[in-house]
């Protein structure tokens, strides 16, 4: 079993520099909730030492073999560990200085002055490790005194629910004493008016410091203890690891802290029913700024009243404190944060955030830690910090989809017909710097649209476009050709975030947008009519267009779509403040402007990781399979200025026996048609018949469920349709019931129920149907996260090699990219590398979901002549390619493939 080169005395604590510690020695033995495996302990090791000597590590450990519990055990031992060697030290430090102070007068001799700024920069960094030491100490005791005294917990609560009672009479007579002040309906309608229009606006440069700002962020300047940040794709993969955590032997004493979306933490019912993402971060951070204006507000009352806006109830900086500790205390994952919330009436989204500083253990999903303005919006400070990413055999495609953004002719024509409107009938209201901001934003999407080929003040969706197909743009010469070179994105970028823009416009819509609307046409009222009309005309364009309709899955994303399109224009508009050799505007131009899009494209997305590399401490990239490992060495680590003697890669075998796991490489068909299913050959009918008799021979020696994997949904349906004809699907009905993977993901849970039911009933009552065979997709909704363990996957086939496709224009510019940017790889251009290594990065991860524990067995067979050779081969998971055996014949596949399922069923 080898472990990459990754073990403890190779690794130098060269990478530590910026923490000036001795490097920790690893354990002998780990805590554990049960005795590991071999793989875990060596997992573990290398862990710990690629955490102590600064690394980047690459750590591959297949799933089911406890990948979580060893990344959770070895990385908090090494914090345990490190936490104790500082405390040591520091102790040290704080002893009385003198001696050592006398020594340096007489060591070198230096001079006076000299010696004066040696001692005053001795007595600086003591003080101020007596100052962390002090601070630490007074946490760590508030902390240690809530976990142990549930009275004072009690007590909190009572003291929460007399305030709550407090403020909720003095609400009751405020509302009394406005109602008897006889403030009427006029009075609500300027309220609710007020709330559509834009503050006045300061940039970067004019801005003050506004002291009440700074009180509320007070918290947030507490010093940033050591701790790992852990981040992992989905909200369930997050849960499964804090609860892993909870089981484990540090489950009692790590402060752990779970961070989220508004959309999965927000406890306020108001926010939560717009549902969109981005409609809840606005109203969010409206409700925020409200806060905060109120209190200048307050201050100004004498001079001018001003109407009352809302604000979060849930937004009390004294429960988020309460809420805070709590967290702190005892490790809670997201739905236990947002019940606390409920509970103590404190908002777990920015209570969460709190809890950063002081937290050992921050678990957050990708989005928040791998893009730069969310990690910082969310207080997460990076330098000299753990970070550990799981489930990263996507984290290229992931950056990539992060910093990329699309908008449609309609999207933008939409925008600029409400942002319009918008103007028009606020233009008294707003400040000069607003009306600027906004004439800008007016004329970029212009241009865009332009650029489309459209007009602006015309129907997207009846505007033909004269020249169809795409074209391929860098930034710079995008913004010139469009004419948008003189202006400053990047402050356009800051009015947005800042101004809210895009929720003002969302509100003006929802008041006046939609046709049920009751708006009178008076003179304030006509031009909104236009913009009524407007979007009525949109909505008619679209639908002669034959545009099916909507699932409700997709409902969200129309409503954000329709209501505020400039929430998805802010996306592009970032983007293109990329460097203009790291990304690509591509043009779509199709049938109609409306159907047009404009789309940036990442094509270097080693330029947003690097901070993070550069800033951490160590960053170990995690997952079941991360073959091959050369996408991460090249494109996105050594792209980042990562020192190639810095990366360090580790992979484990598998707990399985070998005796359990059958992969075959399948070189020829039962009528020894050679097996190679390029795009020129596999649409033969000989082919997609040999494909037919091969799962008819394996189906009839195969017990329980087979998972077929076709390259794309139109080859799986075109085989199909294939075998229909020619009978070969009745021969395959007679020994399994088929099913289909489905297009729709609200589909595929009762696709697996109804395959799992089928199995289970074939198992108990025995007769000639064997089980069930699933037809699914390379890169569908069942070649990852879904388990085939057992009865499920006994057997999972893979046909030809999913390459991508070669003529996309993303995919032939990023091919370009790397040819230009990257070395050769031994003799292999780079490009060629690229489309080798996405083809196998998908086979991987789809062959992969057979095997998932111990006693667990499977076959995996391969049917392409292709997969033998060297270059491919060795891009399997080791512990596959390992035991791989190629079969130039069917016969003998078959007979061992036979051999290998009856000696496993003799044996159950």
């Amino acid at each position: 079993m080898e472990s990459g080169g990754t073990g403890n005395t190779g690794m130098e604590s060269g990478g530590t520099e910026s923490s000036g510690l001795e490097s920790v020695a690893a354990p002998g033995r780990f805590p554990f909730p049960y005795t590991p495996y071999g793989i875990q302990e060596q997992f573990m090791q290398a862990l710990y030492g690629a955490l102590d000597a600064g690394r980047v590590g690459i750590f591959e450990s297949p799933t089911g073999t406890g990948k979580s519990l060893s990344l959770i055990c070895g990385a908090l031992s090494w914090l345990r560990d490190w936490q104790e060697k500082r405390r040591q030290e520091e102790e040290q430090l704080l002893r009385p200085q003198r001696a050592r102070a006398d020594s340096a007068d007489t060591a070198g001799q230096p001079d006076w002055v000299t010696a004066f700024v040696q001692e005053k920069q001795e007595r600086d960094r003591v003080d101020r490790l007596k100052e962390e030491h002090i601070r630490r100490k007074k946490r760590e005791d508030a902390l240690e005194k809530i976990r142990h005294n549930v009275q004072l917990k009690y007590a909190a609560k009572r003291k929460r629910c007399e305030e709550d009672e407090a403020k909720r009479l003095l609400q009751l007579s405020k509302e009394a004493l406005s109602q008897g002040g006889g403030e009427g309906v006029l009075d609500q309608l300027d309220h609710n008016e007020e709330e559509l229009i834009l503050a006045e606006y300061e940039s970067d440069d004019e801005k003050k410091v506004v002291s009440g700002l700074e009180d509320d962020d007070d918290d947030l300047e507490e010093e940033h203890v050591t701790k790992i940040y852990y981040c992992s794709r989905t909200h369930s993969q997050l849960s499964q690891f804090v609860r892993e955590v909870q089981k484990s032997p540090f489950g009692k004493d790590t402060r752990l802290v779970s961070l989220g979306s508004r959309q999965n933490l927000c406890v306020n019912e108001e926010v939560r029913r717009l549902g969109a993402l981005q409609l809840i971060n606005d109203r969010c951070m409206e409700m925020q700024k409200n806060k905060h204006e109120k209190k200048s507000d307050e201050e100004n009352e004498g001079k001018k009243r001003r109407v009352s806006r809302t604000v979060c109830p849930f937004y009390s900086y004294e429960q988020m404190q309460f809420l805070r500790d709590e967290v702190l205390v005892e490790v809670k994952d997201i739905e236990q944060l947002v019940s606390l919330g409920r509970e103590t009436k404190a908002c777990p989204y920015y209570g969460s955030r709190f809890a950063i500083p002081a937290a050992q253990l921050v678990v957050l999903p990708y989005q928040m830690l791998l893009h730069e303005p969310t990690r910082n919006a969310a207080g997460i400070k990076l330098k000299d910090q753990i970070v550990i990413i799981d489930e990263a055999h996507n984290l290229i495609d992931t950056i990539t989809c992060i910093h990329s953004a699309e908008v449609s002719g309609s999207q933008l024509c939409c925008a600029h017909s409400q942002l319009s409107q918008y103007m028009e009938r606020y233009r008294k209201r707003l400040k000069a710097k607003n009306l600027m901001y906004i004439k800008q934003i007016l004329y970029l999407l212009e241009r865009f649209v332009a650029m489309l080929g459209g007009n602006v003040n015309q129907n997207p969706g009846c505007q033909a476009v004269s020249q169809t197909g795409t074209v391929l743009k860098t930034i710079n010469d995008f913004l010139f050709q469009s004419q948008t070179d003189n202006i400053n994105l990047f402050k356009v970028q800051r009015y947005c975030e800042k101004s809210l823009i895009s929720r003002k416009l969302f509100g003006f819509v929802e008041r006046y947008g939609g046709p049920a609307s009751a708006v009178k046409i008076n003179k304030e009222n006509q031009k909104v009519a236009g913009l009524q009309n407007f979007l009525l005309t949109l909505q008619q364009g679209s639908d002669k267009e034959g545009t099916p309709q909507s699932p409700p899955v997709e409902a969200e994303h129309d409503q954000l779509r329709t209501a505020s399109p400039l929430m998805q224009i802010e996306g592009f508009l970032s983007a293109l403040t990329n460097a203009n050799q790291d990304g690509r505007v591509i043009f779509n131009r199709q049938g109609t402007v409306g159907q047009s899009s404009l789309k940036f494209l990442l094509l270097n997305p080693a330029v947003h990781f690097a901070k993070v590399v550069e800033e951490c401490r160590a960053v170990i990239i995690a997952g079941g399979t991360m073959q091959p490992v050369a996408d991460f060495r090249e494109q996105l680590l050594c792209c980042a200025g990562v020192d190639p003697a810095r990366i360090v890669e580790f992979s484990c075998g598998h707990v399985i026996p070998p005796e359990n796991i059958l992969p075959l490489i399948l070189c020829s068909g039962p009528s020894n048609q050679e097996l190679e299913f390029t795009y020129q050959t596999r649409d033969l009918p000989q082919m997609m018949d040999e494909t037919g008799r091969i799962l008819c021979n394996l189906c009839n020696v195969i017990p329980g469920g087979v998972v077929c994997f076709f390259p794309s949904y139109e080859y799986e349906k075109q085989v199909y349709g294939h075998w229909e004809k020619t009978g070969l699907l009745s021969r395959l009905s007679a020994k399994k019931k088929i099913f289909q993977e489905p297009k729709k993901a609200n589909q595929v849970e009762q696709v697996l129920v109804e395959y799992a039911k089928c199995i289970k009933r074939c198992s108990q009552t025995g007769g000639q149907m064997t089980g069930a065979l699933l037809l699914s997709v390379v890169g569908g909704k069942m070649s990852e996260g879904i388990n085939f363990s057992d009865d499920l996957g006994r057997c999972v086939i893979m046909v030809g090699m999913p390459y991508p496709n070669i003529r996309s224009p993303e995919l032939q510019e990023k091919m370009t990219w790397l040819d230009k940017t990257m070395p050769r790889a031994g003799g292999q251009a780079p490009s060629r590398v690229l489309i080798e290594n996405l083809c196998m990065k998908a086979v991987n991860q789809s062959i992969g979901r057979a095997i998932r524990h111990q006693q667990d067995f499977a076959s995996i067979v391969l049917l392409d002549h292709r997969y033998a050779r060297p270059a491919i081969f060795n891009k399997l998971p080791q512990w596959i390619r390992e035991r791989t055996q190629v079969k130039p014949a069917f016969g003998s596949a078959f007979a061992e493939l036979r051999k290998f399922h009856r000696g496993k069923l003799e044996a159950l």
